[in-house]
């Protein structure tokens, strides 16, 4: 069985090669992707996928976007109270770790991602367990 088999997961990323290097890691274990790009009609896309198992935000989007603000924009709608959201950003980990932390994120990545690593860490975030990964520079949390 593949790692994440069916698995839907939403990004919110701007940068094109980011995305590319999540879709290309995370569809070869099974997982579906959607995209949105910008931050600003994030909940509108969001709304139109039928059902989703976890949601990747950037935290650092053009046109003053913030994912922070989206966060906190999912999490006050009843039906994405449960779906995990985590953090894969390049913002610096010593600032935005404990600042995803004490948001409720289910998690933090910091870019660039581990590709050996990522779709592990995305399959075990979907199964319940939060993940802090600050990268090789910085202590892992967990």
């Amino acid at each position: 069985m593949m790692l994440l088999n069916n698995k839907m997961i939403f990004i919110v990323e701007d940068n094109i090669q980011n995305r590319v290097i999540f879709q290309v890691g995370l569809v070869v274990h099974g997982a579906k992707i959607e995209f949105e790009r910008w931050g600003k009609d994030t909940l509108e896309r969001l709304e139109a996928v039928r059902e989703v198992d976890l949601i990747i935000l950037d935290l650092m989007l053009p046109g003053g976007a913030s994912g922070y603000t989206i966060f906190e924009e999912i999490r006050a709608l009843p039906k994405y109270q449960n779906i995990p959201i985590i953090a894969v950003s390049a913002a610096d980990p010593t600032i935005a770790l404990p600042k995803t932390r004490s948001m409720g994120f289910s998690g933090f990545i910091a870019k660039p991602i581990d590709d050996m690593l990522f779709p592990r860490q995305i399959a075990d975030v979907i199964a319940g367990k939060a993940i802090w990964y600050a990268g090789e520079r910085y202590h892992v949390f967990e």
